[in-house]
């Protein structure tokens, strides 16, 4: 499951030089997600008010995004927080300031709920045994990560693959790959052969924050954390921003910029002028041709952002005329093992949190996100249909409602979140973050924001 605390959002902030000839504003932040909502109040708290946010959107959140399903507030993206850790996770602290309904999610009993490719549940104790190797070749990854990063002994990057191979235990069966799946791809949305081993384990969100993963299940919607930091410094009317700095449906498509300043163009016509812009999107939807640049971007800032990973994490939620599957304490997670890594692998009932909604979401990732989504809503249910069957047998109802968000089609995410790739050097990411470009006009410099 991917925390919201974990999430890489990529922005590219251009610092321009120049003296406005007319009134605007002095920086313009386009995307009111995370990284621009947080980016337009740091400038706001540092008394740079004169700003001017462009949301394509009809609300803001970006990939934190809920929607009502059969009249329950659901979320298409970030869904937990997590805490009980050294450090003081600011996302939960809102959360429980707010008093958003939480529940601590319990993995506790996998091992009783794995289920096989053609039906039936594994034995626990073989589950069990499979879990220890699990576990052990995590830890010797973890270790052997820390090794290669070890100060005065800095080596190469490997994938997560590759630590798994010295390891000696690589996942080949339908069990095995299922939980290695809920280890990493779980969690990276890309499977261990494409992830960077260095830059991933250890994992210092849940180092830093804890391991106390709380599911979000309110009706006011995960977003409802970023509304609660947008009205510290946008004008408001109870729960509705309402502030002519930020400007909703404003789909940008063209970036000018010079030694004199900036211009931009969104897709209903509109030209606005500034001597800053924050770019606030996707790394997917820099690696697309929403947005042009003019002039463009030098090769090895665009090298950079083509080389980074956009992956996609996807929920499909089904909702059921009766619940079919078992419910109670230690039943709110479980697997399918299939010889397909990836195949509708991760399910969770929704009994706990929304009692009576007889809701089932399954999550799938990287090429099989995007296998599914490319094909039609009836298509996907038959499938999960086929799936189900094979778990609970052929007398379950079919769904009332299907919800299958398409995170890799949208063209203003073109994916749910980044991950780093394997091989993806510091000196590379060091392209991302670099402040002053010397191989361009020394009047303008490139600046990458990374906010967690």
């Amino acid at each position: 499951m991917k925390l919201l605390s974990s999430v890489l959002v990529l922005a590219i902030l251009f610092i321009l030089t120049m003296t406005s000839a007319s009134p605007s504003p002095t920086v313009i932040i386009i995307g009111a997600g995370v990284s621009g909502i947080l980016a337009a109040k740091t400038l706001h708290d540092s008394g740079i008010q004169d700003i001017l946010i462009l949301e394509a959107n009809s609300k803001i959140g970006g990939r934190i995004h809920s929607v009502q399903f059969r009249g329950h507030t659901v979320e298409l993206g970030a869904n937990w927080v997590i805490g009980g850790g050294p450090r003081s996770n600011h996302l939960y602290e809102i959360a429980s300031k707010l008093n958003l309904k939480t529940y601590l999610s319990d993995y506790g009993n996998i091992s009783a709920n794995i289920y096989k490719q053609e039906g039936g549940l594994y034995p626990k104790h073989v589950v069990s045994a499979a879990l220890e190797v699990a576990e052990t070749r995590d830890q010797f990854c973890t270790s052997f990560s820390t090794r290669l990063s070890a100060p005065g002994h800095d080596r190469d990057d490997v994938s997560i693959l590759v630590s798994q191979r010295l390891f000696k235990e690589v996942p080949t069966t339908p069990l095995d790959m299922v939980i290695d799946y809920f280890y990493n791809d779980y969690e990276d949305a890309e499977p261990p052969r494409v992830t960077s081993l260095k830059n991933t384990l250890p994992r210092y969100e849940f180092l830093d924050f804890g391991d106390q993963t709380y599911f979000l299940a309110d009706s006011r919607g995960f977003e409802s954390i970023l509304v609660y930091i947008a009205k510290q410094f946008l004008s408001h009317k109870h729960e509705v921003i309402r502030d002519q700095r930020l400007k909703l449906n404003k789909v940008v498509r063209e970036i000018n910029y010079s030694k004199s300043g900036v211009q931009v163009k969104t897709e209903d016509g509109s030209v606005y002028q500034a001597k800053y812009v924050i770019v606030s999107v996707s790394v997917g939807v820099l690696q697309s041709d929403l947005i042009v640049f003019k002039p463009h971007l030098p090769q090895w800032k665009t090298q950079a952002i083509y080389e980074f990973d956009m992956a996609v994490y996807t929920k499909i939620f089904l909702r059921f005329p009766y619940k079919f599957w078992p419910s109670g304490p230690e039943t709110e997670f479980f697997l399918y093992a299939h010889e397909k890594r990836g195949y509708y692998p991760i399910w969770q009932h929704l009994e706990t949190e929304m009692p009576g909604s007889n809701i089932l979401f399954v999550t799938v990732t990287d090429e099989e996100a995007k296998r599914i989504e490319q094909q039609p809503d009836i298509k996907i249910q038959e499938e999960i249909m086929d799936v189900l069957k094979k778990m609970f047998g052929n007398d379950i109802p079919e769904p009332e409602e299907i919800l299958i968000p398409r995170w890799w089609s949208n063209r203003f995410f073109k994916g749910s979140f980044s991950n780093w790739p394997i091989g993806y050097s510091q000196r590379r990411h060091m392209q991302l973050k670099v402040r002053k470009a010397q191989n361009i006009n020394n009047d303008l410099g490139l600046i990458s924001l990374f906010f967690v």
